[in-house]
């Protein structure tokens, strides 16, 4: 639909958006089995794909069964395309071999963590920082696995190819075939290969479950709405992954639940949606007066509020959503404005709720990685503020490794200081705020954004650039995933096999024809990206996909509104848990909110969100650590 669309001003009101279709169920992972399963003319290798269950190790110690390097397709060609498996002790019955691995058979009577094997949730970490690959595990670690088997369930990392090479990596020549949609192919291809083989192992087909931060957070919400998705079946199929039973029953790829921390994603308008939240703010460095991309900036800002008129998407209590200009001339005005401004007050009173005072914040260093693999990586400074936040360390979309970080003890830390004055700096030492009023003051030591009701412990704030100003400065230039030298992160996400970078956005795109002569007054404008954009846009991968497809497979919402073609064509995870850190300049506050309402407009049964205040780029929580809040989601989510 989009790509036949006229940018229209946004102007357009309420009344002029498309409303959502019908509301339906979304099917289960076992009715989503019933999908059609392939093209027909596949020949699937069930040999090839059966679990070898005599070949399981055991950690005495702590009670697990575990396997890696376990093939969970046929005709992968990459290292990557393995996975580990790990499994508490109380599920299995187990003979020992004479080479000193076990031969199992799962034992439907134990119990761990209030589950049976048949009843355990299977989780599903996705540490792919930027898109990057996610190495298979190829040793046993038991302090990254030991919350979640604790806890009953059944824990799988699944190897998963990443973006293309960058420059100046050591990862520029890679040896096998990468970027989108690859990642979440080989994501399901995983899924599908547990699931066929469930009759043997433990675990409930009903409560599968992603998770993941960042990069790994957008792929997590890929997991969870592209269930079944028929446009990933000729990928599926390249790489020998189990599409049907050998009763010819179809093998299914639904997830069940997804949790997603600061989700890079909806990459089709997420640069529009950067520059409406941050950027038309701001006139430095790319967004300066004198340079072409700041008019860039105004018509990115200008498109998304177009695009927003045309979703019709609903708050909660079903107003349409829409854009409109304000006296100022650019389009903060209007019913969508407003919920974004009532979001950002419902954060920072969120935290004064949450936080008792005296209130004290001091740095603390995290570690990077949350897999058996990835083991952590260079420790990060950050603030840690009393009442224990959510864990993590903040990186930028193509930077180092993210995903659910650790101390060394394998617990979540406090991280970001949940309310940092200043847009998330990190301090070297410690401050106490001695009463909410004190807190608010230092928010407005440049100048008053922020009323403060002591009596009712109330923030509001006057507008959403006023936040941006003092809380949420854009740190990417214009075209924040998809820049003009194609040297970001998600520009490696959509190479090929010429180009290890390519340009994605066709709004973008199309801000650039239309608006070239306006352009060309510009000193820095250079035509040639017209042709660029051209040439990736109308390029194919190896399976022979256009780039716009591509892009619609690494889009959740292009799965979740009747915006887009792709509306109800996939099985849709029933539970959603989204949390993200309002101050973090990563991506657009509009990008969680966004799938936020559309999630809850497509009816899916519970969207548990949250934007944490003062939180960066980072597995943000309120309270509590984020491993243990994720674990209670799960369990919370198998008891329904």
């Amino acid at each position: 639909m989009r790509f036949g669309m006229k940018l229209l001003s946004c102007v357009l009101v309420a009344s002029t958006a498309l409303s959502l279709g019908a509301v339906s169920e979304p099917l289960s992972a076992k009715a989503a089995g019933t999908e059609p399963a392939g093209t027909g003319s596949y020949q699937e290798n069930y040999a090839g794909l059966t679990f070898d269950n005599t070949k399981w190790n055991y950690d005495q110690t702590n009670n697990v069964f575990w396997q890696i390097g376990v093939k969970y397709c046929t005709n992968g060609t990459s290292d990557y395309e393995t996975l580990g498996i790990y499994v508490p002790g109380q599920y299995m019955r187990s003979v020992k071999n004479s080479d000193g691995t076990y031969t199992c058979s799962v034992n439907h009577a134990g119990t761990a963590g209030g589950y049976t094997a048949s009843t355990a949730p299977v989780v599903w970490p996705v540490d792919t920082p930027g898109y990057a690959a996610q190495a298979a595990p190829t040793s046993y670690s038991y302090d990254s696995v030991s919350d979640y088997v604790k806890a009953g369930f059944v824990y799988v990392l699944a190897g998963m190819r990443g973006r293309q090479g960058m420059s100046g990596t050591s990862d520029t020549a890679l040896s096998y075939s990468c970027g989108a949609p690859w990642g979440i192919t080989d994501l399901k291809a995983a899924i599908r290969y547990i699931r066929y083989n469930l009759n043997t192992l433990p675990g409930d087909t009903d409560n599968f479950y992603t998770f993941g931060m960042s990069g790994g957070g957008a792929q997590s919400a890929l997991a969870g709405a592209t269930g079944n998705s028929a446009l990933y079946t000729p990928y599926l199929e390249s790489i020998g992954a189990a599409m049907t039973y050998s009763n010819g029953t179809a093998v299914n790829d639904a997830v069940t639940g997804s949790m997603c921390w600061c989700p890079i994603t909806n990459l089709d308008i997420g640069d529009e949606a950067y520059e409406w939240n941050m950027g038309q703010y701001f006139n430095t460095d790319t967004r300066a007066s004198s340079t072409f991309t700041s008019a860039l900036s105004a018509d990115m800002a200008s498109a998304f509020a177009d695009y927003i008129n045309q979703m019709g998407l609903k708050s909660e209590d079903g107003t349409t959503l829409s854009l409109t200009k304000s006296d100022t001339g650019i389009c903060n005005a209007g019913s969508y404005y407003d919920y974004i401004k009532s979001e950002i007050e419902t954060s920072l009173n969120n935290f004064l709720s949450d936080n008792s005072f005296p209130y004290t914040y001091t740095s603390t260093s995290v570690q990077v990685g949350n897999t058996p693999t990835s083991g952590g990586a260079q420790a990060q400074g950050f603030a840690q503020a009393n009442g224990g936040q959510g864990t993590g360390a903040q990186t930028d979309a193509q930077g180092a490794p993210s995903g659910t970080k650790t101390d060394a003890d394998g617990q979540g830390m406090a991280a970001g200081g949940a309310g940092m004055p200043g847009g998330g700096s990190s301090s070297s030492e410690s401050i106490v705020y001695q009463t909410p009023q004190d807190y608010i003051d230092s928010l407005n030591k440049d100048g008053k954004w922020i009323s403060y009701d002591a009596a009712t412990n109330k923030a509001t704030i006057t507008s959403v650039g006023d936040f941006v100003k003092n809380c949420k400065n854009p740190s990417k230039p214009v075209g924040a995933f998809d820049v003009l030298d194609k040297s970001r992160g998600e520009n490696n996400l959509f190479g090929n096999a010429e180009n290890t970078s390519a340009h994605f956005d066709t709004f973008e795109n199309a801000l650039l024809i239309e608006n070239q002569a306006k352009y060309a007054k510009f000193s820095d404008w250079k035509s040639s990206c017209l042709t660029d954009f051209a040439a990736d846009l109308s390029s194919k991968d190896e399976i022979g996909t256009v780039m716009t497809t591509r892009s619609d497979m690494y889009n959740p919402m292009y799965y979740l509104s009747d915006y887009y073609d792709g509306y109800k064509t996939s099985n849709v995870a029933k539970y959603w848990r989204i949390r993200t850190g309002i101050n973090q300049s990563d991506t657009s506050l509009c990008t969680e909110e966004d799938l936020k309402l559309a999630l809850e407009n497509y009816g899916v049964k519970s969207v548990d969100f949250a934007t944490v205040w003062g939180q960066p780029h980072t597995t943000a929580e309120r309270t509590g650590s984020s491993t243990d809040n994720f674990i209670a989601w799960v369990n919370d989510c198998a008891a329904k």
